[in-house]
């Protein structure tokens, strides 16, 4: 089991003749993801090759949807058509849409969340790392890795992980990984103020799944959805749950990297959300280093395991 996507997940890449998009649905490629055709407007008919694939490139997502039964997409698309790329996605009925772009037009992106809202195509992202469920042989490649998120670092294993930060998802993941844990999926859902998926929708999926014992949620400053989050798995979840917030010592009203990352409420702070995380039951992470520990500390208080063995939580 897993959230969102699996080995058998059939993706396409939208924007798969760019040099950035080429370059991960190599690597994707490589990691075993299930990838079965791109898209390129005016490329139609030709194809995407790379050690012994060839994958087909299509003119429309709907066309190639129709001709592989791609469910999934990964979008590599310039921020000025990126959200018209998204919204292909809709029309051609996908099931999931990662946004990997960067810098969209918040306008963008509110016209994209009132089409897709109630619809049946689930957004990731924009600005994000996308995902990665690991699979069963070297490196856990074999799994499906969609987006920019280095696949080697994964393990396969049963903790979940949320986060804005693509670099933290990195860190927490590589920290599990070396715990000798694993990961049932991780899911950077990016850190623009408008997104499709947020740390609250995430975490829902990662409470259902019966293959994620414990779960990392990394946040920072900027709105409210890591509070939102963390009062839902206080009333609905039993499993273990660690957290991290970035931004402590940013100052009120200055944008710190990400759109999103700005302080404009009370809750809005690292302070008000490391808080209120505590006062969830939620272990939290004093530093990026911790964030592994904190939810083994989690397990520890709470007598549950991580891992497939009763040991494999201390």
């Amino acid at each position: 089991m897993a959230i969102l996507v699996n080995a058998d997940t059939k993706i396409l890449v939208q924007g798969i003749t760019g040099d950035f998009g080429g370059r991960h649905a190599k690597l994707s490629l490589d990691y075993g993801t299930k990838l079965v055709a791109g898209v390129t407007p005016g490329k139609g008919g030709q194809f995407f090759e790379h050690n012994g694939a060839k994958v087909p490139i299509f003119n429309t997502v709907a066309d190639a949807a129709r001709e592989t039964g791609a469910t999934v997409s990964c979008i590599f698309v310039p921020p000025p058509f990126a959200a018209d790329a998204i919204l292909e996605c809709a029309d051609a009925g996908l099931e999931l849409a990662v946004a990997i772009t960067e810098d969209i037009p918040i306008k963008d992106m509110v016209r994209v969340k009132r089409v897709i809202t109630g619809g049946k195509t689930r957004l990731v992202g924009p600005n994000c790392p996308g995902i990665v469920t690991p699979g069963e042989g070297k490196d856990s490649a074999g799994g499906c890795r969609i987006g920019i998120a280095p696949g080697y670092i994964h393990r396969k294993g049963h903790v979940g992980v949320v986060s804005r930060s693509g670099t933290l998802t990195y860190e927490a993941v590589y920290q599990i990984t070396t715990r000798g844990l694993g990961q049932s999926t991780s899911v950077g859902i990016g850190g623009d103020p408008v997104n499709g998926t947020s740390h609250l929708d995430i975490v829902k999926l990662f409470s259902a799944d019966p293959d994620t014992f414990g779960i990392v949620m990394i946040g920072e400053i900027g709105g409210n959805a890591e509070v939102e989050a963390a009062r839902w798995l206080k009333e609905n979840c039993t499993k273990p749950v660690a957290g991290f917030i970035a931004g402590a010592t940013a100052p009120a009203g200055r944008r710190m990297g990400h759109a999103g990352a700005v302080i404009g409420g009370k809750e809005d702070t690292a302070a008000a959300k490391i808080a209120i995380f505590r006062e969830c039951g939620i272990e939290v992470a004093e530093t990026p280093s911790d964030m592994a520990d904190a939810l083994i500390r989690s397990a520890n208080a709470r007598g549950a395991k991580l891992g497939e063995k009763d040991s494999q939580y201390v």
